[in-house]
């Protein structure tokens, strides 16, 4: 019997793209002059080094937490290997960095993550039950006006996606993020990783994290329905819901992991509203974007191509796709070669 291909997880980022293995994490950038400059770190899931954290249900509460910092450190990363220019820290920030004792990059990360959360929280917990509160005063029924806060959080969630799709560097993130699950579908077909290869798949991936959100939305509300605090003192319904996100989270991770490892109609009907919101973050790549997808997805499987030395950040730069592929001997090698 053969064996099962490896499961591939990924993220675009600005101008480029991530690939985790089950041993490792790389990135690729495209830089300004057409180069593509790419890092490979070692990873070690959290369920490996705690059984526990591996278990169903779980292991989607810990998957979305790794998730969420891996994230942004790969977002920091792709940020330093694009060569980003920083300008100079205000005294402030030198202040601030001083009594923290921590770099102004990393504060600066801290503090994205901190205004995001607020920023989610506030769009998509408190907006939906202040309005749910002044529906309950015209609504006797607690399930219809659970689905209508239900109905409101993934209307902010399409709107949200389309003004991101507006914005010119998120709408080229978007394209990465539709070479990312191009090439994973080569990948998992058995092709042989090239661009061309992998513009005959579709940028839509049963496993995508976009498709996640829809499932977490649908659940909330069920879950929200039997089990939170439904009655009339608004902070207990806010605080309830909150405290039940991560049994969300959990469940939907099992549902994903489910609607993708199962074939039928009846699954596929499942899949297909996941796969509809996608096509609001994931946008047709160009061929040069593929390239990048592919020097990660190559790197997060085979390691960094042994003839080229890293630099002082563990970066190594390429010209093509092709200096990735685990096969590939530059001419000189050859050359060099006895007879």
């Amino acid at each position: 019997m053969k064996a099962k291909k490896e499961t591939i997880g990924g993220q675009a980022v600005l101008d480029g793209v991530m690939m985790k293995s089950k041993d490792a994490i790389a990135v690729s950038v495209r830089l300004p002059n057409g180069s593509i400059v790419i890092n490979r770190k070692e990873y070690v899931p959290l369920s490996k080094k705690h059984k526990w954290m591996g278990y169903p249900f779980i292991r989607g509460i810990v998957n979305l937490g790794s998730m969420l910092s891996m994230g942004m450190k790969t977002i920091q990363l792709s940020s330093l290997m694009a060569g980003a220019v920083q300008e100079e820290p205000t005294r402030f920030e030198m202040w601030l960095s001083k009594k923290l004792g921590k770099g102004i990059d990393k504060i600066v990360m801290y503090v994205a993550v901190a205004l995001a959360i607020v920023l989610a929280l506030g769009l998509f917990f408190v907006l939906p039950q202040s309005i749910g509160a002044w529906l309950r005063r015209h609504i006797d029924n607690s399930l219809i006006v659970n689905l209508l806060e239900a109905i409101l959080r993934l209307t902010i969630l399409l709107l949200y996606m389309l003004f991101c799709g507006k914005i010119p560097d998120i709408r080229k993130t978007f394209q990465y993020h539709g070479a990312e699950h191009r090439v994973v579908y080569c990948y998992e077909n058995k092709m042989p990783l090239t661009p061309e290869n992998a513009s005959r798949f579709s940028s839509l991936h049963p496993r995508c994290g976009t498709s996640f959100l829809v499932i977490v939305f649908v659940l909330a509300f069920i879950v929200y329905s039997v089990a939170a605090y439904n009655d009339s003192v608004y902070i207990w319904r806010l605080l309830s819901r909150l405290a039940l996100l991560p049994v969300v989270a959990g469940i939907s991770f099992e549902v994903l992991r489910g609607l993708a490892d199962i074939e039928g109609k009846f699954v596929s009907a499942l899949r297909w509203p996941g796969l509809q919101v996608q096509r609001l973050t994931t946008k047709d790549p160009d061929m040069a974007m593929l390239e990048v997808a592919i020097c990660s997805m190559n790197t997060a499987l085979y390691g960094l191509p042994k003839y080229l030395e890293p630099d002082n950040n563990g970066f190594i730069t390429v010209s093509s796709y092709i200096e990735t592929d685990p096969s590939y001997m530059p001419a000189d090698t050859h050359e060099n070669e006895p007879s």
